[in-house]
């Protein structure tokens, strides 16, 4: 998942904040925009109704990719960052 808020204004920070504090409540941070995350279909769409929510649709955008199990077939690493392996417990 990541996003893209305009914080041209004070609303447009506020709204950054939010939409951060969201994604963080369903995933892992890997880059300041970008969240890993692995949802139940519930999840997946009290994830996407919160995030609808919170942005201006009109001047921010969200993406989320679902990507097919088994997830390391399909995600590959390179460079710089700690491999987080999602079946693991995890406390924000």
């Amino acid at each position: 998942m990541t996003y893209d808020v305009n914080t041209e204004t004070p609303e447009g920070e506020r709204r950054l904040r939010r939409v951060a504090k969201i994604c963080e409540g369903f995933g892992h941070r890997v880059q300041k925009s970008v969240f890993e995350c692995i949802l139940t279909q519930g999840d997946y769409l009290r994830l996407l109704a919160a995030l609808s929510e919170a942005i201006n649709p009109a001047l921010d955008s969200v993406l989320v990719y679902r990507l097919r199990e088994p997830f390391a077939k399909h995600v590959s690493r390179l460079g710089v960052g700690a491999v987080f392996d999602q079946r693991s417990p995890f406390v924000l």
